[in-house]
């Protein structure tokens, strides 16, 4: 049973109400101790017919010295005799009816007044939904995409870029101010291989003699030089050459690698612009990988790290029960933990946060357990809320990705075969005409194919993206969900706006309506728990939920065609929220909203 974290508006008062009755229950008995009211968890009963909402009381079996079915019929008893409740029916009071099950406290909670206090914050239109204020005066940082600058993005980095900008989102939906920020590898051996194969086979061609897209053309030239590596097995010398010669800041060179670094940063650009991801900074490892350095001579000096017998700087995390970890080679060069540790305190410095997330892939795992060691090492007190969102890897049916052999899919390409598919959707169905533009919302259903798909599973888990399964209308897809927004705002645009009937709570009782209700009751609730979790997908099942509860009124309950205007007031009023609650978690997700598909 899924636990419910105070999202309904009468469960802090039930809460209230039940931890009343089990110190009178502690008082009676004459029994030393103390009720905790965070033991006090309201969770959802595996079955409409039992309640709303469940409080088990196992927790206070031990301390009562009774069995939990003892205790549920205790409280209830102790609830009935509470002279001090108000179960009047004003929003937030705990109105409804109680009864012990077993060891649990069940509670059905008094539909209309539940009913009307969401429907009143629904129609008020200047209170964002969706807004629990959980992380609120919070400061945190999240990095992700961190791409490089020797081919374009792949299918890795939207799942990466998604599930950043995502998470992003749901931290600033919940009251946190948050910086996005994204590093960009510009150096190394692996950007000179690209650099190698251009000087020596591009023959002065660019992107735009080639009419290739900047970052493309770089990538193309990354496959070229695995290629030429193949044949020349002195590639390899030249290409280490030529990193020696980057770093000694030798002109040509550097003009080249600057040439394209850019070519390669305005293509992902657009990319990003594409998808709907941005960036409040962007740091460069050309910039920030001497960072570091100087922390390593200050903790040799401390005695935090030591000297290896052949010059090398090391630290030694056995207490932490990791490996010994080398932070300067021999000649003094750095390694990228090094220029990791580096970059957090020059971040830390800039912009101070409480919190620091790390989108980064689960082979990483390692890499981060000991950056965040080191940095304790060192004394920096907020290494304690650094934190790895660790995500699986993604592939598609043929297989893994090999961008070196040219076999990885580039973002730009996948989503073209997607907006191709569901223009092709569109088209059959003979509704290009009523969609207006079918490219640009043939655009948004791949959007929305996609960033769902991704983001639905949960992030440390592999996954495999089939493009043709994540289009379908029907079932836990994007474009199911695009397709609901669309369809409610239909039936809105139908409603006569002179309609003369008047919102009825107490009219909106069948099941279908006090699901839908309790659903986007619970939409808060959702957001905190997906941002508690660093999880998206908790969003993306939500939303699936919220759409399936949707279609079960709308099938089961008639909106335009009410059996009475009031009724139909009533219905339109619950469409509204449950539009106002769709629209704004598809926002949090990058799943563009539909007013037509």
């Amino acid at each position: 049973m899924d636990e419910i974290r105070d999202g309904r508006e009468q469960v802090p008062a039930w809460k209230t109400r039940i931890v009343r009755a089990l110190e009178h229950i502690l008082a009676d008995t004459g029994t030393q101790g103390h009720i905790d009211p965070a033991q006090v968890i309201a969770e959802t009963p595996p079955k409409p017919e039992l309640g709303d909402l469940g409080f088990p009381m196992f927790s206070f079996a031990k301390l009562l010295r009774k069995g939990p079915p003892q205790i549920a019929q205790m409280v209830a008893t102790a609830l009935s005799a509470d002279t001090n409740a108000d179960d009047s029916n004003a929003t937030g009071k705990a109105a409804g009816t109680f009864a012990a099950e077993g060891p649990y406290l069940n509670v059905r909670l008094d539909r209309p007044s539940v009913t009307a206090a969401v429907l009143a914050r629904m129609a008020d239109e200047s209170v964002p939904v969706g807004r629990p204020g959980t992380l609120a005066a919070s400061r945190i940082m999240v990095e992700f995409s961190s791409p490089n600058t020797n081919k374009p993005l792949h299918l890795g980095h939207l799942r990466n870029d998604i599930l950043g900008e995502s998470i992003s989102r749901i931290l600033a939906a919940c009251g946190a101010t948050v910086r996005k920020v994204c590093i960009i590898n510009d150096r190394g051996i692996h950007i000179c291989k690209s650099m190698l194969a251009y000087k020596e086979q591009g023959g002065g061609k660019t992107p735009e003699s080639e009419h290739i897209k900047s970052d493309h053309f770089v990538g193309d030239y990354y496959v070229k030089y695995h290629q030429m590596s193949q044949e020349d097995k002195e590639a390899e010398v030249r290409a280490q050459e030529m990193l020696r010669k980057w770093e000694a800041g030798d002109t040509e060179t550097v003009e080249l690698w600057q040439k394209m670094k850019d070519w390669t940063v305005n293509g992902m650009k657009e990319t990003y612009a594409r998808t709907g991801i941005s960036f409040d900074q962007y740091y460069y490892e050309s910039k920030t990988y001497l960072l570091g350095k100087d922390e390593v001579y200050k903790g040799l000096e401390k005695g935090i790290f030591y000297r290896e017998p052949d010059g090398a700087v090391a630290v030694d995390l056995n207490t932490e029960k990791l490996d010994k970890k080398i932070l300067l080679r021999k000649d003094g060069t750095s390694i990228y933990i090094t220029q990791d540790f580096g970059t957090a305190i020059f971040r830390h410095n800039d912009w101070p946060f409480d919190r620091m997330v790390y989108v980064v892939g689960s082979e990483q795992q390692y890499h981060f357990q000991v950056l965040f060691a080191i940095l304790k090492k060192l004394g920096y007190r907020w290494a304690d809320n650094l934190y790895h969102l660790s995500y699986g890897m993604v592939n598609l049916p043929e297989g893994k990705m090999k961008s070196r052999e040219g076999t990885v899919v580039d973002a730009d390409d996948l989503i073209d075969s997607l907006k191709d598919l569901a223009l092709e959707e569109i088209r059959s169905k003979d509704r290009e005409e009523a969609v207006g533009d079918s490219a640009e919302v043939a655009e948004k259903i791949a959007l929305g194919a996609l960033h769902y798909y991704l983001l639905q599973v949960t992030p440390a888990k592999d996954m495999l993206f089939d493009p043709k399964e994540s289009l379908s209308f029907n079932g836990n897809t994007g474009p199911y969900l695009q397709y609901m927004g669309a369809r409610i705002s239909s039936i809105l645009r139908k409603a006569n706006s002179n309609t003369t009937g008047n919102i009825k709570p107490e009219l909106l009782g069948s099941d279908a309506e006090w699901e839908l209700v309790k659903t986007i009751s619970a939409y808060p609730n959702a957001v905190a728990d997906a941002a508690a979790r660093m999880d998206p997908s908790i969003l993306a099942a939500y939303l699936y939920d919220l759409s399936k509860g949707f279609s079960r009124f709308y099938h089961d309950c008639p909106i335009l065609n009410a059996a009475s205007p009031d009724l139909a007031a009533g219905r339109l009023a619950l469409s509204k929220g449950v539009l106002r609650v769709l629209r704004d978690a598809l926002g949090l997700i990058g799943i563009p909203f539909l007013e037509t598909m």
